[in-house]
């Protein structure tokens, strides 16, 4: 049965933006692996797949996966509330670190690689497609495949009522989110000239699937609608794995559908979802909200990076602060790309973002009940938020450290 666009736009309408009220939390953490002995070395995947082998099940029973440049990341089911959400991601990733222990391998927390190069290593169809469409427009794709790590934060779309406010308040956070939790500012060993690369790397990547939808006057629905129609197809699956899933040049789902393409085959729902797995905007809704735009912390400091999003988004009164605070930022509503660069170059060391995230952090402990997590987010706004630095900072300073240190040496 050939899918139509309005059947598209209605499927994606009803599936990717679920009403359902603020509360469940999950979280999926992204981390670099290294050998703490030979750092600048890259980890044999056959090494990391021995390591991991023990690990069938997780404590709290959370999904380990592989990204194609070796990177692991550990995803939480939705738990009901924050601090269950935290609880279950530290006892697993207590887990995942005691295994790479025993391996010698450890995790390395950084948005970026600081001194490696990307190479996959995870040899799928799809990551050879995204490999090959990524690769036509330049080097940044694989680097981001390869060689980058996050913080995804997943919270409900929702009340019908109150989502559409909630969409924006996800989007104006973004750049907040980016500057308050900067740390990829190196690569191959030097400063890139931005606090966090990683989220500089996304800014060259394919805008069509990596940039915020434009505002729609129907709203987030029809606004997300449009923008996945009119993404490039990256990837086709096919039934054998040896097949090549690579997608002919150019063809958006749109023009799939209205059968203007070179596709033989028909698309169908399955297609469809497929494509949408292929999208990766700084906020993506896929039943839930998807926030993708926080670099990979160091230690413990995910409880942070999940914590303050989720609670400002989740509290009223932090989302009603949230909101105040970032209308400097978002000047016709929503923040514009500039918003989004300044973010990843500076930081909070910007004076308007610094103010943004340190209202927001203000909120966000003033929401939370005592205990472990609010704990985490005072530390982090005491070593960061509150000076106008980010881990970036730190990441600079032990460079210049060990400059000095080298120069001493050499001297």
């Amino acid at each position: 049965m050939t899918l139509t666009v309005e059947e598209a736009e209605a499927h994606i309408r009803r599936t990717c933006f679920a009403y359902a009220p603020p509360g469940r939390t999950g979280v999926e953490l992204e981390w670099l692996v290294h050998d703490p002995a030979e750092p600048g070395r890259a980890v044999a995947p056959e090494r990391l797949d021995g390591a991991l082998a023990a690990l069938d099940q997780l404590p709290r029973g959370g999904g380990l996966s592989r990204e194609p440049g070796g990177q692991v990341e550990l995803s939480t089911a939705p738990a009901a509330s924050l601090p269950e959400c935290v609880e279950a991601a530290a006892a697993d990733l207590a887990a995942v670190r005691r295994a790479l222990a025993r391996a010698g391998l450890a995790l390395l927390g950084q948005g970026l690689d600081p001194s490696r190069g990307p190479r996959r290593v995870v040899d799928h169809p799809r990551y050879r497609a995204m490999d090959s469409y990524f690769a036509a427009d330049g080097p940044w794709g694989r680097v981001m495949m390869c060689a980058t790590a996050a913080v995804q934060v997943n919270v409900e779309c929702g009340l019908e009522q109150d989502y559409r406010r909630r969409w924006a308040l996800a989007h104006r956070l973004g750049p907040v989110l980016v500057a308050a939790f900067a740390n990829s500012p190196l690569w191959r060993g030097r400063p890139t000239g931005w606090r966090s690369t990683r989220q500089a790397l996304w800014a060259r990547i394919d805008p069509g699937r990596t940039r915020p939808p434009h505002h729609h006057p129907a709203g987030p629905r029809a606004a997300w609608s449009r923008y996945a129609l009119d993404a490039r197809l990256m990837c086709l699956p096919r039934s054998a794995p040896a097949e090549d899933w690579a997608a002919p040049r150019g063809v958006t789902f749109r023009s799939w559908l209205d059968g203007a393409s070179r596709c033989a085959q028909t698309p169908t729902l399955d297609d469809l979802d497929y494509h949408l797995g292929t999208l990766f905007p700084p906020v993506r809704p896929r039943g839930w909200l998807e926030l993708r735009m926080i670099d990979a912390q160091r230690g413990d400091d995910w409880i942070a990076a999940t914590a303050v999003p989720a609670t400002l988004l989740d509290d009223p009164a932090a989302a009603e602060a949230a909101w105040r605070a970032t209308a400097p930022l978002c000047p016709d509503g929503m923040p514009q790309a500039r918003v989004w660069a300044r973010a990843a170059r500076l930081g909070p060391a910007d004076p308007a973002l610094g103010a943004a995230v340190r209202s927001c952090f203000a909120a966000a402990r003033a929401a939370l009940a005592p205990g472990p997590v609010r704990d985490a987010v005072a530390d982090f706004a005491a070593r960061y938020a509150e000076r106008g630095r980010c881990p970036a900072d730190d990441r600079l300073d032990e460079l210049r450290t060990a400059t000095r240190v080298e120069g001493a040496r050499s001297w």
